[in-house]
């Protein structure tokens, strides 16, 4: 695998301070890293909005070949032309010093009342490190989801989930359509389009098996 030309060692941290303090976090670095032709960057001045970890579980059931999506209202989404509720897999954010894969699990039985054993890992990536520490986890969750959906949530953070049950045909003309714009949802999907005949093979052979 290349590795990368620099590293952490490759900036210099001038100076930082918290710019806002609330739910989250917003720091302003001043900082100057090494360039690509050799040198150093001027002193640069950037906003990071520390938002810290998250988690992501996409569900998926091998023996009917369905999904099961949350529906929930985003003010991030309150511009876009299908309106702010978005279909998202189920999501949460990581407390200092948890483990992502409980965190996960936790998340789970919050929004969809479902309790898992295992959860196969999919990816971590950085959301937008542009402006933002925030890392998302991602899992996969298999499971019969045959009579599941509800209305979930937490009242204590004012949450309103609507989790439902589609057919991977329904979710793959959904993503024709534009109507799954999320960044994990998508991420999740493309996983599950490489990984999906693996998972249905391993989940015959688990079922022989039992």
């Amino acid at each position: 695998m290349r590795r990368h030309t620099f590293g952490r060692d490759d900036v210099e941290i001038e100076a930082s301070e918290t710019v806002y303090q609330g739910f989250f976090k917003m720091l302003r670095y001043s900082v100057r890293h090494r360039l690509f032709n050799g040198g150093w960057s001027r002193l640069l001045k950037r906003e990071l909005f520390q938002r810290g970890d998250a988690v992501g579980i996409l569900i998926f059931d091998p023996g009917n070949n369905t999904l099961g999506l949350v529906e929930q209202f985003r003010i991030g989404a309150l511009q876009h032309a299908h309106g702010p509720w978005q279909y998202e897999v189920v999501a949460g954010m990581v407390e200092s010093g948890a483990a992502p894969s409980d965190v996960a699990m936790r998340e789970l039985q919050e929004e969809t009342g479902l309790e898992i054993d295992s959860l196969v890992p999919v990816c971590d990536y950085l959301v937008s490190a542009g402006g933002s520490d925030e890392k998302m986890y991602l899992y996969c969750a298999l499971t019969d989801l045959s009579g599941c959906g509800g209305i979930f949530g937490l009242p204590s953070e004012a949450e309103d989930i609507s989790f439902q049950v589609w057919s991977y045909e329904q979710v793959a003309a959904a993503f024709d359509a534009g109507q799954m714009n999320s960044a994990a949802m998508t991420i999740s999907w493309l996983w599950l389009e490489k990984n999906r005949p693996q998972l249905y093979r391993d989940y015959v052979a688990a079922s022989a098996a039992s």
